[in-house]
């Protein structure tokens, strides 16, 4: 059906154009395309399967959007020197903390290894996350969803909690948005702020790398600990 690759972009365009006038959070042009499109797949009687087939040059172009968020970076060079030992023990802390998190909040709910390992990596981007919770044992598409889920709560409600605890400063807002939101909360930190983005995209790339290097040792020990408890 060539009809839907056009209509989602028509959806999303017309959406996001809308978000800026209508400002709020809460009218995220991401979340309210999906909520438009669900009812019209519903009633063409359209699978799921097929939809992402004719639509999967979107899901293509992911990696190299994921790419062009370094582009900012680029211009904050000086700064990211100043600052990288600070930024690197930043992101270090923020990927430990979002992987312990999810785990302990899965366990305690009762929870078995494999809805675990799928959590774990709910903070990096969809790329990185379904590769880790593969390797964990995990299943990617519960990865992938919950990438999308923490990706739009950081998005919708990132700066208002930000703003709560008065954090203005533009380094602080970006990288911690871009270590728990990923491409999502780095995209929406773009739209309110360069530097925010900037920072976000580092956050991003830095997360990603040390999600993946530190997860095959972490789970494990989060794994046996649970056990042991």
């Amino acid at each position: 059906m060539i009809w839907m690759l056009p209509l989602t972009l028509c959806v999303f365009l017309i959406i996001r154009k809308l978000s800026f006038k209508i400002k709020t959070p809460l009218f995220n042009p991401l979340v309210i395309s999906v909520i438009i499109l669900i009812p019209v797949l519903l009633i063409t009687q359209t699978s799921y399967t097929e939809y992402v087939n004719n639509v999967h040059i979107i899901n293509d172009l992911l990696p190299y959007s994921v790419v062009a968020l370094a582009y900012p970076l680029y211009e904050l060079i000086p700064q990211i020197k100043a600052r990288w030992k600070s930024i690197m023990i930043i992101t270090f802390t923020a990927s430990i903390a979002s992987m312990v998190t999810g785990v302990c909040i899965v366990f305690w709910l009762g929870g078995d290894h494999e809805i675990a390992a799928s959590v774990l990596p709910k903070s990096v981007t969809t790329a990185i996350a379904v590769t880790i919770a593969d390797n964990q044992g995990g299943v990617p598409s519960i990865a992938a969803l919950c990438v999308i889920l923490v990706g739009t709560l950081g998005g919708i409600f990132g700066h208002q909690i930000l703003n709560f605890f008065k954090i203005k400063t533009a380094s602080a807002r970006g990288l911690s948005i871009g270590a728990v939101s990923h491409a999502v909360g780095t995209a929406r930190c773009i739209e309110v702020d360069y530097n925010e983005g900037a920072y976000s995209s580092l956050s991003l790339v830095l997360c990603g790398i040390m999600t993946s290097l530190t997860a095959p040792f972490l789970f494990p020990i989060m794994v046996f600990i649970f056990n042991w408890l």
